[in-house]
């Protein structure tokens, strides 16, 4: 860090700590794009996050030996695996560096060899040497529907390939293989890798190999899998991580670019923060909501982090209040479905998008919260087709319940008899307005109880009527919806529940694995 002295630096007590790991970052060649990290590490914020965070990292240092931590006598060095950059590079350029603190954590905290410099260096931008995660085809510890997902995203092909850790037996891999047919389009098989006793693996008995990516290199030339291995699978891009103490800031930081759309407490927009990260910025109408209710809700959302649900970044705490949240490409879901690409996609992708809004409800089922207007409009769609809750404006941490105060605004449609008739809303109203959403879904953003007002809805709702089952729309997710739609609150399934049937809905039916490729 600039500005201070050596002698002062309390980083520079510990350079001659054994506990420290040594990383080295390569770019991939001349082709490739390669992260200037010191570039970042030199920037305001990151200044900042190194000022904020010396002050306690005595506090930080382990006075004992850690198995977590790294001898300089046996250093670790790391390659860069992300081709995520902030300049191109058109040779082989490395650097060097000595981690102070070892592998806890998305940041570590790292010294230049070469410059001598300190700040923080993005722990998933780098591999360890000589290991698997170096490989581009290797996705660790990720799930089956995960690798289903990111193979069918966009930019992947017919012979797009994966290897992760299994799911089910300990030591052992998956191999998940993007394949095409005329029945069912591009699908996702898998394939067990096994584990030999004396070392080395295989997928047939007949063939062995003494590594993965040998096995990989050979499986290239197809031999009896349902593809020829072709490219690896893209891997999602990391979103750069937001500084834990960068929760307040300033207006002047922010640029508003483009307007999406309007909601319950203001404006939506595109924006960048610092001029280099895109966010969206929800502003609010000065009067229509009392600012420490904003606060409040964005408290909230700060506390309540899912891979499932948009992630807060920041507030503007002074007039007009901003909150900033990570940026969704597509938009909402309610008008990503009416689109030409939205109306194409098939029925297991929207399924696949329901148990997703299942996975992030199921979450806010868990920390006792609620969000009160569960709706398409309120899901928003990432590039990936990744699908994430919003909205968290009528969101309430709750005991038990949260009693709807008089005059509250809600959507009648989508809101369960209880909350209408009373004004009680719990998870399980959560739950009623997700059979609801499973129907926008599955007619492309169709409005629900078509061709009907509120007051028929609720007079309808009275005498038992229910949506009877849209066009399109397989019997055994109808009853999953109605089963959502039961009078009594106790009697409608958890989200947990949910989640569950909705990501099992295709594969409960499919063989977990393909059969041992034939010669």
């Amino acid at each position: 860090e600039k500005g201070r002295s050596k002698k002062k630096d309390p980083l520079c007590k510990r350079q001659n700590n054994p506990m420290m790991t040594q990383i080295s970052l390569f770019s991939r060649g001349a082709h490739s794009r390669s992260l200037d990290l010191w570039s970042l590490i030199a920037s305001s914020a990151f200044t900042e996050r190194v000022c904020h965070l010396q002050k306690s990292l005595r506090d930080q240092q382990p006075s004992t030996w850690s198995p977590s931590l790294c001898s300089a006598r046996n250093p670790i060095n790391y390659t860069a695996t992300t081709a995520l950059a902030c300049h191109e590079t058109s040779s082989g350029h490395s650097g060097f560096f000595s981690c102070l603190l070892c592998s806890e954590g998305d940041w570590w905290l790292a010294k230049s060899l070469s410059s001598g410099r300190k700040g923080y260096i993005p722990s998933n931008f780098v591999a360890q040497v000589d290991s698997l995660e170096e490989e581009k085809w290797y996705f660790k510890a990720l799930s089956r529907k995960d690798a289903e997902r990111l193979l069918l995203s966009s930019g992947n092909k017919v012979g797009s390939f994966l290897v992760r850790e299994s799911e089910t037996s300990k030591g052992a891999y998956s191999l998940s293989v993007r394949d095409s047919d005329s029945a069912h389009g591009d699908i996702i098989k898998h394939y067990r890798i096994r584990s030999l006793d004396g070392g080395g693996y295989y997928i047939s008995p007949r063939m062995t190999f003494s590594s993965l990516p040998e096995l990989i290199h050979h499986y290239k030339k197809g031999d009896g899998l349902c593809q020829r291995l072709t490219t690896p699978c893209i891997s999602l891009v990391p979103q750069r991580p937001w500084a834990q103490d960068e929760w307040e800031i300033p207006r002047e930081s922010l640029k508003l670019v483009k307007k999406l759309g309007s909601g319950q407490f203001g404006e939506v927009w595109m924006g960048y923060y610092k001029n280099n990260i895109k966010v969206a910025v929800k502003t609010m109408k000065e009067g229509s909501m009392d600012p420490d209710a904003f606060l409040a809700e964005a408290n909230l959302m700060k506390r309540l982090q899912h891979n499932k649900l948009v992630r807060l970044y920041a507030v503007v705490t002074k007039q007009p209040i901003y909150i900033v949240t990570e940026y969704m490409a597509n938009g909402c879901l309610l008008d990503y479905l009416k689109t030409e690409e939205g109306s194409q996609l098939n029925l297991p992708k929207l399924i696949d998008m329901s148990a997703q809004v299942a996975e992030g409800m199921a979450f806010i089922e868990r920390m006792n919260s609620i969000h009160r207007d569960l709706r398409a409009a309120n899901i928003l769609v990432s590039e990936t087709l990744c699908c994430k809750i919003a909205d968290f404006g009528l969101a309430r941490v709750i005991e038990n319940e949260y009693l709807a105060q008089e005059g509250a605004k809600f959507p009648i449609k989508w809101t369960a008899p209880e909350a209408i008739n009373f004004g009680v809303f719990t998870i399980k109203s959560d739950v009623w307005s997700f059979g609801i959403l499973l129907t926008e879904i599955i007619t492309y953003g169709r409005i629900p109880y078509p061709g009907m007002t509120n007051p028929e809805v609720i007079r309808n709702l009275e005498r038992g009527y229910r949506m009877p089952c849209p066009d399109m729309c397989p019997g055994e997710l109808y009853n999953i919806i109605l089963k959502c739609w039961r009078n009594k609150p106790e009697e409608r399934p958890t989200f947990e529940y949910l989640q569950s049937v909705l990501e099992d809905f295709y594969t409960s039916t499919e063989k977990q694995y393909e059969a041992e490729p034939q010669p």
